[in-house]
């Protein structure tokens, strides 16, 4: 039966990845040969919550590249599948079920109840992601799936493992080791969902704000000289002051001020300094002295150069605190609403002044002082916020500056200004003092660096080695706790003094408690702690299982830049601390795709791609060949859908090639290389072997793009366009020798495409092989060729053959130049050809002519005028053109054409060479505007030539 005219990606998609499943195609060990090395690939686990975007599906394009190249060449592969628990998503998306349908609350339900409706929901929906993933198409062994949960308290059948045992066992053993601990630091607070959240969980969004400036009354009524000077020494303004002013965008913090820091080289508060400063907020009868410190951090020259110190809300103030001694104090609670519980105001603010004063004190007990006053007490941050600012104001205690009328106004910057958000919960994000559990990081970095640095693990590209340094040699503790629900609960136990009991189980947390009554912790761990165990949990760690012996360490690691730090350096870190193994050799850092004008992709502007409908537009194949024709190692993708279209276009190409192999009873090849007689053949069988080595080295070097573009051109260039142009003749008019030879090498060369490929464009290339031939086995496990240009390359077809190509491109480029009519036939004339081209051309004249529109060819001896000179090797050609075009009106036209195009040239480079154009305007404005210029300038080199060639004619 006869081909269908198109190829069906909608219809062919689903039954094909059907085929592959239930053939165990993407099985571990599938299509391995004996004694074959292990290929490994973790899947970077997406949230369980989640559903395909652009990351994903160009991270798992290459992925899936990577496993099914490997898998034709007969590795031992595994590609790991898996979903990770996801702890706030998972929660926030149960808890908003819950409100919809009209349940009780999570607090109502209590904790076994909640988590029974987690399971719940995963069971049902847990999966989507999964489905998304096969239709892009992506070979996992999808009966290893793993789950970060699976085998925890409470999960139900189906969703048994020893995940959860692995996570609990290291935070154990670690704890044991002192590598755990329980202390007091800031961190990112969500309000919200009242949890400890990472950075990466935090959004910074410019928002319209407000910088108040306020005067710090010093203590007793003391006065100071206040100088400022300009940069040559001289004096600008002098005066006499009772104050030190900040600047602040959170008024309702200055209530937890520790102390004023200025730059140590700041000579305008030389006076004051180790002086003590009032709070000018509060109760005036208790009102805090501050002392005012130095310190590097605070910046002479920005605002007034000196600023207030509030440890347990801000991370740059948590720093200079902890250098100073200076007390941390602690204002709101776990909702983001200003403490109510504790002393009254005025016992809490009398101890704070006794620390003040140099009274000793420890961390717990400034956590214990409440000083936020008995009016603001219970409030909203930002309703406090508000009453603070009124308060210091109609107290004459801001910072005044003159308006438009002449009239003393409180001096308020209302400027843009950067608030972390919560990514899920989408309110502002507090830093906050709190109990949290970390990992003392310090203690496990090492092995992390060294074998970056040592070449044992290498980090693609360089510039992401280097985020890879940066992050671990300034490593902080990693907090590693979270106030939520869902999640590994932290395996301690405290007895009602408060000593802590770490053990896998309640049992033996009692026993090492001589039976005393126990309560367990409420938290749960970070959900980056449990993956960053993904390598070896999934292959079954602790037991010494088959997959774990084989399998580990793994041999790459595809990810995106943003969680470098977050997930694979903790990775490293964790399994180094685990096993004292590499969890991966190599790490290759994907870009980010951005939409077509090089913008990142947001809900916000519009400009949001979704994979999937792109995949019900185009195709699954079309999407991952654009992914992987502009992956680019450290170049962001700027896609389009023009792009994919085009994409598909070269899916269409190939499978109107194989139709008409199909047509001309080229099919059916045994896989045998042919041994051809025919120049054209042992060209194309030459040709074939080139490409299959240039993708080859262009995979194992991760150089995606260089291997998806080097197909396209053989493709659609070399076989779709010349090989099945060249061989009609051979087909059509050769003798039964020539045409059965013509038809094995084009059986065999369609193969051959359709193999190499398979990896990016798996579906079509799968339909084709089972369409064109009786196989013994599906594309998906077809042997990877391994012969070698060496071999097949025939040196003399390969000249001749190229040589007959350069003379069809470069006739028709000047034809085309001139606007010699497509389908008119032009005489060619020559001047020097070589004995070797002659024979080129006698050899391959009936092709030559037909192809490049040419009535015939005539040896002269110099060209007439009205000539276009076209140089090839070994001669020149002439095209005498002027009596059949119109020379001045092409002229003019071209001019035209050209004058417009040098004033957008002239536009866009004066744009490019204004430094304050490069220097202010976004990035990826500058960046649009020089690649409008290289296409411009390309552009502007084509008319010149064509001017050049009509300036010939005379």
């Amino acid at each position: 039966m006869a081909m269908d005219k198109t190829f069906n990606a909608a219809e062919a998609e689903g039954r094909i990845y059907d085929a592959w499943e239930q053939a165990g195609a993407f099985r571990a060990g599938a299509n391995a040969k004996p004694g074959a090395d292990p290929y490994c690939i973790m899947i970077p686990p997406p949230n369980v919550t989640g559903s395909l975007h652009m990351g994903h599906a160009f991270n798992n394009t290459l992925q899936d590249i990577l496993i099914r190249w490997h898998r034709m060449r007969g590795f031992d592969t595994l590609w790991q599948p898996g979903q990770d628990h996801a702890g706030i998503a998972t929660q926030m998306v149960v808890e908003r079920k819950l409100a919809e349908d009209g349940n009780q609350s999570r607090r109502e339900l209590g904790r076994e109840k909640f988590l029974e409706k987690v399971w719940e929901w995963k069971t049902h929906s847990g999966g989507t992601i999964i489905n998304q993933l096969k239709r892009l198409g992506a070979s996992c062994d999808w009966s290893r799936n793993a789950f970060t949960m699976s085998g925890a308290p409470g999960a139900p059948a189906g969703e048994e493992g020893n995940f959860h045992d692995a996570v609990i066992k290291v935070f154990v053993d670690m704890y044991n080791k002192g590598l755990i601990y329980r202390g007091k630091r800031l961190v990112n607070w969500d309000p919200h969902f009242e949890t400890a959240i990472s950075d990466l969980e935090v959004e910074n969004i410019e928002k319209p704000g407000h910088m108040w400036h306020f005067k710090y009354p010093l203590a007793g009524g003391e006065t100071y000289t206040y100088v400022e000077k300009d940069e040559d020494g001289n004096v600008v303004l002098e005066e006499e002051r009772d104050y030190i002013s900040i600047a602040t965008t959170r008024p309702e913090t200055m209530l937890g001020d520790g102390a004023v820091a200025v730059h140590p080289s700041d000579e305008r508060y030389a006076p004051i300094v180790g002086k003590l400063c009032e709070i000018p907020v509060g109760p005036k009868e208790h009102r805090r002295l501050i002392p005012i410190i130095t310190d590097e951090y605070p910046d002479p020259d920005f605002g007034s150069g000196a600023v207030k110190i509030t440890g347990a809300h801000d991370f740059n103030d948590y720093e200079v605190a902890r250098r100073g001694g200076i007390p941390m104090y602690r204002l709101m609670d776990t909702k983001g609403h200003m403490r109510a519980d504790g002393d009254d105001y005025a016992t809490c603010a009398t101890r704070a002044q006794e620390i003040a004063n140099g009274a000793d004190f420890t961390e717990a007990e400034a956590d214990t002082l409440n000083l936020v006053p008995d009016d603001l007490r219970g409030l909203d941050r930002f309703e406090a916020r508000q009453k603070v600012v009124d308060q210091i104001t109609s107290e004459g205690l801001a910072v005044m500056v003159e308006n438009d009328q002449g009239e003393a106004v409180p001096l308020v910057d209302n400027k843009p200004i950067m608030q972390p958000f919560g990514d899920r919960s989408k309110v502002v994000i507090e830093p906050m003092l709190t109990d949290q559990w970390f990992v003392d990081t310090a203690k496990i970095v090492g092995p992390a660096i060294e074998a970056v640095r040592s070449g044992e693990t290498t980090i693609m590209p360089e510039s992401d080695r280097k985020v890879y340094f940066h992050w671990l040699e300034n490593i902080e503790p990693w907090c590693i706790s979270r106030q939520l629900w869902w999640g590994h609960q932290i395996p301690v136990w405290y007895d009602e003094d408060g000593n802590q009991y770490c053990a896998a189980t309640e049992a033996e947390a009692r026993d090492m408690a001589g039976g005393k009554a126990l309560t367990r912790d409420e938290d749960v761990l970070d959900t980056w702690f449990s993956s960053g165990l993904w390598p070896i949990g999934t292959l079954g760690w602790p037991e010494q299982t088959p997959e774990l012996e084989k399998y580990f360490p793994t041999n790459v690691l595809i990810t995106g830049f943003d969680i470098i730090f977050f997930w694979v350096a903790r990775m490293m870190m964790m399994q180094y601390a685990v096993v004292g193994q590499k969890p991966f050799s190599h790490v290759y850092v994907h870009a980010l795709v951005r939409d077509e004008k090089g913008k990142k992709m947001s809900k916000s502007l519009g400009n949001v791609l979704d994979p999937l409908e792109l995949i019900d537009d185009y195709g699954a194949d079309a999407v991952r060949f654009t992914l992987t024709a502009m992956a680019a190692m450290g170049r962001d993708l700027k896609l389009s859908t023009q792009r994919i279209a085009g994409y598909r276009n070269f899916g269409t190409k190939l499978w109107n090639a194989a139709r008409f192999a199909e047509m001309n009873g080229a099919v059916g090849s045994s896989g045998e290389i042919p041994q051809p007689t025919a120049t054209v053949n042992k060209w194309i069988v030459g040709e074939t072997a080139k490409v299959r080595e240039t993708v080859d080295e262009a995979l194992e070097n991760f150089r995606f793009n260089d291997a998806a573009n080097a197909l396209y051109a053989f493709v659609w260039g070399k076989v779709c366009d010349w090989y099945v142009e060249l061989s009609k003749p051979l087909l059509l008019d050769g003798d039964e020798a020539t045409k059965a030879e013509t038809q094995a090498t084009m059986a065999w060369v369609i193969d051959q495409c359709l193999i190499l490929l398979h990896p990016i464009m798996p579906y079509v290339t799968e339909e084709l092989w089972g369409t064109l031939g009786e196989r013994q086995k599906m594309l998906i496990h077809a042997d990877w060729p391994g012969y070698s240009a060496a071999d097949l390359v025939d040196a003399d077809a390969d000249r001749e053959m190229n040589w007959v190509i350069s003379v069809i491109e470069q006739v028709r480029s000047a034809r085309a130049q001139v606007h010699v009519p497509a389908g008119l036939y032009v005489p060619v004339l020559c001047t020097d050809l070589g004995e070797a081209e002659q024979r080129a051309w006698d050899r391959n004249e009936v092709m030559i002519k037909r192809i490049a529109r040419i009535e015939s060819l005539t040896h002269v001896d110099a060209l007439p005028k009205g000539s276009i000179t076209v140089a090839v090797e070994g001669g020149h050609l002439g095209l005498p053109v002027a009596d059949i075009i119109d020379v001045a009106e092409e002229k003019a036209r071209l001019e035209r054409t050209l004058g417009k195009l040098e004033k957008e040239l002239g536009g866009l480079r004066g744009r490019l060479n204004n430094p304050k154009f490069v220097a202010s305007a976004p990035e990826d404005v500058v960046e649009e505007a020089r690649e409008n210029l290289a296409l411009r300038e390309e552009e502007e080199g084509k008319l010149r030539t064509a001017l050049e060639r009509l300036a010939e004619l005379g």
